[in-house]
Formats: C-alpha cells, sequence, structure tokens
C-alpha cells in the first residue's frame, strides 16, 4: 500500500520509511526537505493523493511553548483535513510515554493538543506513545544544563533504540546520561538533582516508564552503542 510518512527524513521517519520498503510498501517520505510542509500545507494535498495510510513522526522546529503548541495545532489539523479529503484510510502518530503526566510542560501540552486533535476527527488512527531515544540521551544533557553543569532527576526511565517503541530496560535517567557523555568523552559534570525538571516539568519514577502492557524493543543499550561505534567506523572508511 501508499504510506505517506510525515517527516519522513527525521531520525525516525527515515528508519520508517526504509523498514516499510523493505516490507514492500510505497514508503512515501514527506517533510519540508522534499516540498511538502505540513504547517503551511504546501504539497500536502499532492503527497497524501492515493495513500492509504499516513503517519505523522513530525516534531516542532521549537520547543518554546507558544512555538510549539502552534507547530502540532496547526500541522496536525492541516493532516487532518487533507488526509480526509483524500480518503486515507488510516492515521498514525507518534507521541512519548507520560505526555498525559507532563502537563505542566508546554511541549507535553503541546503533544497532548495534538492527540486530542486526531482523537475528535473523523479518520481513523492509532496513536503510539514511545520512550525516549537512545540517540537523544546526550540531549538530555544538552537541555539540562544550569550553571555549567546538568542538572538531571535520578527517575527512572525505559529509553529505546529509535527502530522500537519501549526500550527492555530501565535506568536511572542520570545514571544513564552520565554514562553516554563518559562515552562520548564529554567532560561536563552530572547532578542528581530530585528537585530537577525533565524538559520544564516534574517528573518521578512511573511518569517517563511504559505500562505493564506495552510492546518493548530487544535493542539493549550495550548493544545500541556497539552498533553505533560500529556505523560511525565504517563512515570513516
Amino acid at each position: 500500500m501508499k504510506i505517506v510518512v510525515i517527516g519522513g527524513s527525521g531520525l525516525i521517519g527515515s528508519k520508517l520509511v526504509t523498514k516499510l520498503r523493505e516490507q514492500g510498501h510505497e514508503a512515501i517520505a514527506a517533510s519540508p526537505n522534499s516540498g511538502v510542509n505540513t504547517v503551511t500545507g504546501e504539497g500536502l494535498a499532492e503527497a497524501l493523493k492515493g495513500a492509504a495510510v499516513v503517519v505523522d513522526v513530525t516534531n516542532a522546529p521549537s520547543w518554546e511553548d507558544a512555538e510549539v503548541m502552534k507547530f502540532f495545532e496547526t500541522s496536525t489539523h492541516n493532516l487532518l483535513k487533507h488526509g480526509a479529503d483524500a480518503g486515507v484510510k488510516h492515521l498514525v502518530a507518534l507521541s512519548v510515554v507520560g505526555t498525559d503526566r507532563m502537563l505542566d510542560s508546554g511541549y507535553f501540552r503541546a503533544k497532548m493538543a495534538q492527540e486530542n486533535l486526531i482523537k475528535g476527527a473523523s479518520l481513523p488512527y492509532t496513536i503510539v506513545r514511545a520512550t525516549q531515544f537512545f540517540e537523544f540521551v546526550k540531549g538530555i544533557a544538552d537541555i539540562s544544563m544550569e550553571g555549567g553543569k546538568a542538572h538531571v532527576p535520578p527517575v527512572l526511565f525505559q529509553p529505546m533504540a529509535a527502530d522500537e517503541i519501549a526500550g527492555p530496560e530501565q535506568f536511572r535517567m542520570d545514571e544513564l546520561v552520565r554514562r553516554r557523555l563518559a562515552q562520548l568523552n564529554d567532560p561536563r559534570d552530572i547532578v542528581a538533582d530530585p528537585n530537577a525538571r525533565y524538559s520544564g516539568t516534574r517528573v518521578d519514577d512511573r511518569t517517563l516508564v511504559p505500562g505493564k502492557d506495552a510492546r518493548l524493543g530487544e535493542t539493549r543499550f550495550e548493544t545500541w552503542l556497539a552498533q553505533s561505534a560500529g556505523k560511525a567506523a565504517a563512515g570513516t572508511h
């Protein structure tokens, strides 16, 4: 079937497009790079023509509260409208485990607004709530800097390889960020701060972990590291 992946040139989208093509689908990578912009609507109607399924794995270019809300509301509205007009049969949207538990964060309020728009529309849908990606562990330090140190909450989370939905292992966030920075020879200090916020919101040991019936991936962190190192080495030859 024809499946349009919105955000198809990004980290998740590019992996998804490859997997879908391997399974014999006509997977279209739609993004501003290919002339498809869900915020302005540019190229959207044409991209969705004849599509059976559309998958939304976009992310906002800015995480500022007003900007991220505007992005997800506008993008989702346009996607639902043009999807219905094109006769799309199903919409799949990527969201985040714990979104409904982190609503004091502007980013997660925007993700909740996205989910609610999809739930209120006429298109059949699936919302996939995923945990954080191994690829983003360094980014947690980047968004947690305070006074020259990264203040990270020592709460449980269950990150995954970007090919999966939730990882097979739980970690303390500060411990895994510390390990990842050490492997990257990044000298920044990680402070286990119980009062630290994650993306602007307070979190505890249940906020970021999947429920008991979640579908878990199989790739462990050390396996992902070895694979990433192998790809990096291959790219230098």
